[in-house]
């Protein structure tokens, strides 16, 4: 196999093969993300070809995201016992799937199908799941490091690819923008299908940053529903699970999914809108990172309070830039630096109440409260813009929720002694 060859070679110049597995992930999230993402840009032209409004157009894009979170505290236990080629390879093809055969769609109906179950379900199983699996078995060394990147390229990839998708919507047409994004999902899929190895013991290698071969943990016998069912019997969990329905409905279901056609409201060419969105993705990129560096040397709660605290600040701020690119920046910067920035500090907290071996699902289930969040405003704001013909309601709503969630974390009690699991 290529993934043996180019293993060996690695070796030789001390390279762990670890490296390559985070590139691939990194691509695949980041072009599943994209994929996520670049509905959001095509509504105008959806509505103006088929003539269905916003409020339906949103209803097929909040099931894609209830989806994206449902999936993901199965999408472990599925790697787990088919592999992670396997399911990659069918995510994707899921998603190829899905953008695909909507070029073809003149229902309603099909948009739901295609854009809501199949972009809905494969991008759930390459989610923020994908870099945890490929970071805690590849990586023991720089492991936060390879976490922060990996969270921020699944961010980062659902809004830097949205000027030249909106670009290419406005000179071609929204299906040859459909083909781009199908075009990098097929990239990476010939990746998966060359690269991607479950274990480094299938290339008789050990975890980076390991000298001596330890034997695995034992499995967790209990399952993603009873995990749930144990921790939804603590304060922490669903205090988390709420700040992180906040987190979803103030980011992708908003932001994301309405933000282009909020600035069309206001005149500004869907390419500009989109550029801002690129520009919070880069933004997002530096403050994910860092988030993950201060989330080591500060109590979690109280960057937690700081990062929706601001966020619901710049959301109050909106309405007040005048829609230009030059007002837009500065809340494009602000907003930005902790678009998912809250993943890390939360990840920390869900470790330290529950412990390492049970942490991913359970944090599985928080995320999946973050698109419950993000697939209600999304339809919310449809409707509001349907309705009384404006979205500004509905990002007033998010920026007050910001601010309620940024206290309501300071509620979660600590223990007093970090467990070593966690």
């Amino acid at each position: 196999m290529i993934s043996t060859v180019l293993a060996d070679r690695l070796k030789r110049h001390n390279i762990h093969y670890g490296w390559v597995m985070a590139g691939v992930a990194f691509l695949v999230m980041l072009t599943t993300a994209c994929a996520l993402g670049a509905p959001g840009v095509l509504m105008p032209p959806l509505e103006k070809e088929f003539g269905w409004n916003t409020a339906q157009i949103s209803g097929a894009l909040a099931l894609r995201l209830i989806l994206f979170g449902a999936i993901a505290p199965f999408a472990a236990a599925l790697m787990l016992r088919f592999g992670l080629k396997k399911v990659v390879s069918l995510a994707l093809a899921l998603i190829v799937s899905g953008l695909g055969l909507s070029m073809l769609m003149t229902e309603m109906w099909q948009l739901a199908l295609f854009w809501g179950i199949f972009v809905g379900v494969g991008s759930g199983m390459t989610a923020i799941v994908l870099g945890a699996t490929v970071a805690t078995r590849w990586f023991t060394h720089r492991r936060g490091l390879v976490i922060g990147l990996l969270t921020a390229s699944s961010a980062t990839g659902q809004l830097a690819f949205l000027p030249l998708v909106a670009k290419m919507s406005e000179s071609h047409g929204w299906r040859a923008a459909l083909l781009l994004v199908v075009g990098l999902l097929a990239v990476a899929l010939v990746a998966v299908l060359c690269l991607l190895r479950d274990r480094p013991t299938d290339l008789g290698l050990l975890p980076c940053g390991e000298t001596e071969a330890v034997p695995p943990a034992p499995a967790t016998q209990l399952s993603p529903i009873a995990m749930l069912t144990e921790a939804a019997r603590t304060r922490t969990f669903w205090i988390l699970f709420a700040s992180f329905f906040v987190c979803g409905a103030s980011t992708n279901g908003l932001i994301q999914t309405h933000f282009v056609s909020l600035c069309g409201d206001y005149g500004m060419a869907a390419v500009t809108a989109a550029s801002v969105l690129a520009m919070m993705g880069i933004f997002d990129f530096i403050g994910t990172i860092g988030s993950g560096w201060l989330s080591d040397r500060f109590d979690s709660r109280w960057l937690l309070f700081w990062y929706y605290g601001l966020r619901g600040l710049s959301l109050l701020y909106l309405p007040h830039t005048d829609f230009t690119f030059g007002g837009l920046s500065l809340f494009a910067v602000f907003y930005g630096l902790d678009w998912i920035a809250t993943v890390p500090p939360t990840l920390k907290l869900t470790a330290e109440k529950f412990g390492r071996e049970k942490a991913g699902v359970v944090f599985g289930w928080i995320f999946a409260g973050h698109q419950l969040g993000a697939a209600a405003i999304a339809f919310t704001a449809g409707y509001i813009r349907t309705t009384y013909a404006t979205y500004i309601p509905a990002f007033l709503i998010a920026g007050s929720l910001c601010l309620f969630a940024a206290f309501f974390v300071l509620l979660i009690t600590r223990p007093k002694t970090v467990p070593v699991a966690a």
